[in-house]
């Protein structure tokens, strides 16, 4: 009899990677064996994350070793790790032909114009910029520098030279790659002075585009906030000015801002109504991207219970009214504050635009069914003062056929229908009444 040969088995366990098992038979129902019950290779996604964390250790290291050799690094050390941008790079520049079409519908009457600009505050000074605020702060900090035109802060030359270069390329930037150094700058301790040295009121529209995506991304929304308010607001209310129209680059740079929605309203649209100065061509430009772009419920409710408590300027009520056609369900207080704004204007003796009577319809049509019985009555009244030929009566009808706040659809048929109509109507047959016996006695 032959002697039986004994099993060979690999001392080695084989190592499954992540294709070997997807091409496995899907039929398969037997339980693995021991051998393939063991650790696997490290997956391709694993190994990308071990390698990042490595390159951010490393990195850690070599910051330590530039700041022993470097006493001015740590001014710009980083405060945390750049995002991923690779997508940032793939931008190939917007068309000529497309440049200096905002992508707004023009309806701007002149005759709203001049109305809305009696409105206007005329004390009010030149408008912030970011490069106002740096040399402010230096002029305080040093009183020997107070005579320079545009001082430079204290950082090392090294860095002063290679963010002045930056500012160089991106005053022509038109596609491509946007510089490392640059990318950096929203990890940057002191990024305000270093975004300071490029001179963003020179940057090429593109640049303006290419850097709002960047800061959007990396910036908390505190930063992005000052981002916005001094430098992407008053790049786009410079070239409106300029040009009657916005380039389309900077039109995408608003667009691409609200991605951040509390730093888009505490960044340009408060300051934008708040400045006074606001007409309606950059109201008209700037609230169509409000219209184009989803803003969460919330940073809605914020903007119109801001707007409503501030000081009027003519173009504010065209931004409330573009929220208000949002329809999104609103809180009560914020329905009770946009009562008052309208209210304040009981007494005001100036002839109001037609877009306050259009904010004030906008308001009742979506939101009639949510106003309490005194707020009806109250601008039952206002509007029987602050008249428009056109809207008045669209308002009144809309107030009128409406229930109150609490009160149930059903409660609505016998506040709206007159006696008179549905006697008329039951005379006329129009309701099938059933003969029902009545019972005797």
């Amino acid at each position: 009899m032959a002697k039986k040969r004994s099993r060979h088995q690999n001392p080695q366990p084989f190592f499954l990677d992540d294709d070997a098992v997807a091409s496995q038979k899907k039929g398969r129902t037997k339980a693995p064996k021991g051998h393939q019950k063991e650790e696997k290779l490290i997956s391709s996604g694993m190994s990308s994350k071990i390698l990042k964390e490595a390159l951010l250790q490393q990195r850690e290291v070599q910051d330590e070793v530039a700041e022993e050799q470097n006493p001015n690094y740590s001014l710009i050390a980083a405060e945390e790790p750049l995002k991923d941008e690779e997508d940032i790079d793939d931008f190939t520049g917007f068309d000529e032909t497309r440049s200096q079409h905002g992508g707004y519908d023009e309806e701007i009457n002149e005759d709203d114009e001049k109305l809305l600009a009696s409105f206007e505050r005329k004390d009010v000074g030149r408008q912030l910029t970011l490069a106002d605020i740096i040399i402010e702060k230096i002029k305080e900090k040093d009183a020997a520098v107070s005579s320079e035109t545009r001082p430079l802060p204290k950082l090392d030359q090294s860095i002063i030279d290679l963010y002045k270069g930056v500012g160089k390329l991106l005053s022509r930037y038109t596609a491509g790659k946007m510089p490392k150094a640059f990318k950096h700058i929203p990890s940057l301790q002191l990024w305000e002075d270093v975004l300071y040295l490029t001179e963003p009121e020179n940057w090429s529209p593109n640049a303006v585009y290419q850097a709002t995506r960047i800061f959007a991304s990396n910036l908390g929304v505190k930063k992005a906030e000052r981002f916005y308010k001094l430098v992407l607001l008053p790049r786009v209310r410079e070239d409106i000015r300029k040009n009657k129209k916005l380039h389309f680059a900077l039109y995408q740079a608003l667009k691409k801002s609200l991605y951040k929605p509390a730093a888009f309203n505490k960044g340009i649209l408060f300051p934008l109504c708040e400045s006074g100065t606001c007409n309606l061509r950059e109201a008209v430009i700037i609230g169509s991207v409000i219209q184009k772009v989803s803003i969460p419920p919330l940073h809605s409710s914020v903007a119109i219970l801001k707007m409503a408590e501030m000081e009027y300027c003519g173009t504010t009520s065209y931004f409330i009214k573009l929220l208000f056609e949002k329809k999104y369900a609103l809180p009560y207080r914020v329905l009770d504050a946009a009562v008052a704004h309208f209210m304040r204007f009981f007494d005001d003796t100036r002839i109001m635009p037609v877009i306050w009577h259009q904010s004030l319809l906008a308001f009742v049509q979506r939101y009639k069914n949510e106003l309490m019985k005194e707020d009806k009555d109250e601008l039952r009244i206002l509007i029987d003062k602050q008249k428009h030929i056109l809207v008045t009566p669209e308002i009144f009808r809309e107030l009128t056929n409406s229930r109150n706040r609490g009160e149930k659809e059903d409660d609505l048929m016998l506040i709206s229908t007159p006696i008179s109509v549905i006697n008329k109507t039951i005379e006329e047959d129009r309701f099938d009444i059933p003969d029902v016996p009545m019972e005797e006695d």
